[in-house]
């Protein structure tokens, strides 16, 4: 059987870039040859300030969008990061067998330590990855779907993974792969489709999936285009079209090719009024779904012990193997 593992950070509303780049994916692993860790990762949250009930809530919120995503939680163990110890301790343990310069070659720390200044350049946003790798590592996964951004990270656990079976016998960790969605691995914000979209940028260019419709409709008819007046689906030469037909391509699983010739003869307005108009019915039947579990929260809560009741019974079969490797008592 395969084990398949991705997790999602509780750090804001939820969007449709971080919607069509991982979550909407992964119900698509469920089935009887694969087993499926899905975690909400809070630890990872805590290397910018948070509002403990804002983290709470959104937390809950995660697991309850992964309900209404048709995650069958039964089979599929859904927990929270911070409710398996055996994360943080071997994200410890790896730190020994991990570099500065390795570290300081990872282009999104260099990216949001720029951003956060002096007192937001903080040691568990620099060491991140480790904590990643760990995540990853612990569950002896054969596939983790990423998206772009996390090719780096991704990189470095199997380079730490490698290291590590060297020193101890060959085959202390397992050597996942890593997957990437077919389309919309980066959603572009819509006032600036060079920019992946984002919620620490909020604003227009951001769809989130509680969005009403006419906020919808409002953010795609201000999407940034171009002065061609023609659909077609170029990344350089017309990257904010390009992004609205992988948005509608990944929504409706239909190729970039056929989206494109759905609006071959389509002024912009037009096309942008079809795309709000597939964008608007999909989130209407996610919204409904989500509602619904969301106002349960004793429900919400009893998921997420289940599954980490499950997952920590894995977890802490590695680390115990880990630690017997390395010594520890």
């Amino acid at each position: 059987m395969k084990r398949i593992l991705s997790g999602i950070k509780p750090t804001g509303d939820v969007h449709l870039g971080s919607y069509l780049g991982a979550m909407k994916q992964w119900p698509k692993y469920q089935g009887d040859n694969n087993e499926v860790f899905f975690f909400i990762a809070d630890l990872h949250a805590l290397n910018a300030r948070q509002d403990p009930g804002v983290l709470r809530s959104r937390t809950l919120d995660l697991v309850a969008w992964l309900l209404a995503l048709g995650i069958d939680a039964d089979t599929n163990p859904i927990f929270v990061q911070s409710q398996v110890p055996a994360h943080a301790e071997l994200g410890w343990i790896l730190n020994n067998y991990t570099t500065m310069g390795e570290l300081s070659r990872m282009t999104q720390y260099k990216d949001k330590a720029s951003k956060a200044g002096a007192a937001g350049q903080l040691v568990a946003l620099f060491d991140y990855p480790v904590l990643m790798a760990a995540d990853i590592l612990l569950y002896d996964a054969n596939e983790v779907p990423v998206g772009d951004d996390q090719t780096q990270h991704v990189e470095l656990t199997r380079d730490i993974a490698e290291r590590m079976n060297n020193l101890y016998g060959g085959s202390l960790f397992n050597l996942p792969s890593f997957t990437k969605p077919k389309a919309a691995a980066r959603v572009m914000m819509l006032d600036d489709p060079m920019r992946k979209m984002s919620k620490s940028e909020a604003g227009d260019g951001c769809i989130y999936l509680l969005d009403t419709e006419d906020v919808i409709r409002k953010k795609i008819s201000r999407a940034v285009t171009d002065s061609l007046g023609k659909v077609a689906y170029d990344l350089q030469g017309q990257p904010g079209v390009s992004n609205l037909l992988e948005i509608e391509s990944e929504l409706t699983d239909s190729s970039i090719d056929s989206v494109v010739q759905k609006y071959a003869n389509s002024q912009y307005g037009a096309f942008k009024e079809g795309v709000a108009d597939v964008v608007c019915a999909q989130m209407g039947v996610l919204q409904e779904s989500y509602k619904n579990l969301r106002s349960d929260e004793d429900a919400l809560m009893k998921v997420c012990g289940r599954g980490a009741d499950r997952a920590g019974s894995v977890a802490g079969k590695k680390l115990a193997q880990v630690k017997n490797a390395l010594g520890l008592l």
